[in-house]
């Protein structure tokens, strides 16, 4: 697909739903009892995966793509049926992580796999816990990848192919056999921020004897705990700390889901970097372990006013009016990385625009991503001309150098796509990204919403 340099972008947009809620309205609303119905809706490659998953364990679920509506019908903790077939994750890192937390829980034993960038991504960070709660998962290649393989150890239990309900199950003879082979409780200190470990752990937590309790070296996005407690989960959150009692009676509810700032976040960078452009980004949540970006375009002078603000089910939401600023470069590190971790690619496109030396520290996660972050964003930003150096937890950026056109590789990483089209708004001559399409994952309607402030 090829760019070029554009003139300034004026008028609003409405970005989709959050990545990480829409997920996780379809997880818990499974693990409900009832109806959930969620508007506003992610219609994108990833959430589409979790809902294809949970179908395939017998939750009935109703999507509308043409209003973002989705409808699930939970049947309790103990509803979900063993699957047919291998449960197929496509290029969803979170549901591969979450849904690993729950089928550990299960009576029943499945399996998973994903896409070739799935089956590259490192999984031994969930298998280590789950394991320490008594889980058997294991990794098939013997490689701490996927495809994964779960097994349920009760021999009675893994030969029903009965879903039992909560009452059910607790009424029935089951409940003693499931009550000696199920999961233990425990305090796992994660050696890295991620809310797919914590949440794939907390996840576990609800079939776990005792409590299970997180700690994270920094607070990660905190989407599980917010939702969970509104579903009726008993969670509390001291510090960076989160901890979740079992076998809670979840409730279906209605939910609208906020814009993810992620997907803000390119327009955002636009707005500020285009000249005489001004954008309003409508509906944007705006949750503080997510909002990083804001704080440093702030560090960077960028002039970004929130506008009505409000509060939806725990999530805080506002529109962004973002206006051309001259930024500057600034210092990125330490906890308000994983407030950022997404953005990190746009906002080292921010940098090539600052003035001075922009340093990205302690963001080694990003080479575990969809694709090497730190090694795509550095070359490509040299193809275009940029002054850049990769390091091993970071990028140094010296700002201030006219990038021009180039052939852009993608790696199937909607992120690295979506941060080389606002990059070739600035660029003098013609981009071409390679594997544009990627954008599907989290984004469908990108380029158009692009386009349309043109």
């Amino acid at each position: 697909m090829l760019f070029r340099k554009s003139g300034p972008l004026k008028g609003s947009i409405t970005v989709p739903g959050d990545k990480s809620i829409s997920h996780r309205c379809v997880m818990f609303g499974a693990l409900a009892e009832g109806t959930t119905e969620v508007t506003n809706f992610l219609q994108g490659a990833d959430c589409l995966s979790t809902i294809r998953c949970f179908r395939q364990l017998g939750i009935e679920i109703t999507n509308d793509p043409t209003m973002d509506y989705v409808r699930i019908k939970g049947k309790g903790l103990h509803g979900l049926q063993r699957p047919k077939d291998i449960l197929d994750v496509g290029n969803s890192g979170t549901t591969m992580r979450l849904l690993s937390g729950i089928l550990c829980g299960q009576s029943f034993s499945s399996s998973m796999t994903g896409d070739a960038s799935i089956q590259g991504r490192p999984m031994g960070r969930i298998m280590e816990p789950l394991a320490l709660m008594g889980a058997d998962i294991r990794s098939i290649n013997n490689n701490n990848r996927a495809p994964l393989a779960i097994n349920s150890r009760p021999e009675q239990l893994r030969n029903s192919e009965r879903p039992y309900s909560s009452e059910q199950l607790y009424n029935s003879d089951q409940l003693s056999l499931f009550k000696q082979h199920r999961l233990k409780g425990i305090h796992y200190k994660s050696p890295v921020a991620s809310a797919q470990i914590k949440s794939c752990v907390l996840l576990a937590g609800l079939y776990a004897e005792g409590e299970t309790s997180v700690t994270e070296p920094s607070l990660s996005r905190n989407h599980t705990e917010l939702m969970l407690s509104e579903f009726g989960a008993n969670i509390t959150s001291v510090g960076t700390t989160a901890t979740i009692q079992p076998y809670p009676k979840l409730t279906g509810r209605k939910i609208h889901v906020p814009g993810d700032i992620s997907s803000a976040a390119y327009f955002i960078a636009a707005g500020l970097l285009v000249p005489n452009s001004e954008i309003l980004i409508k509906n944007v949540g705006i949750n503080p372990t997510r909002d990083g970006i804001l704080r440093v375009c702030r560090q960077m002078g960028a002039d970004i006013t929130l506008e009505n603000i409000i509060d939806q089910g725990g999530e805080p939401v506002a529109d962004l009016v973002v206006r051309h600023s001259e930024l500057t470069a600034t210092q990125i590190g330490g906890d308000i990385i994983p407030t950022l971790i997404d953005e990190i690619p746009v906002i080292a496109v921010l940098a090539c625009f600052a003035k001075g030396t922009t340093v990205i520290r302690d963001a080694a996660e990003l080479k575990v991503k969809e694709s090497n972050r730190i090694d795509v964003m550095a070359g490509n930003l040299r193809r275009m001309g940029a002054d850049v150096t990769p390091t091993e937890d970071g990028l140094i950026i010296h700002g201030g150098k006219p990038l021009h056109g180039a052939s852009i590789e993608s790696k199937a990483d909607h992120r690295i796509a979506m941060s080389f089209a606002i990059a070739s708004l600035l660029a003098e001559g013609e981009t071409e990204i390679i594997g544009a399409e990627c954008v599907d994952i989290s984004y469908p309607k990108f380029y158009s919403d692009l386009k349309s402030l043109a």
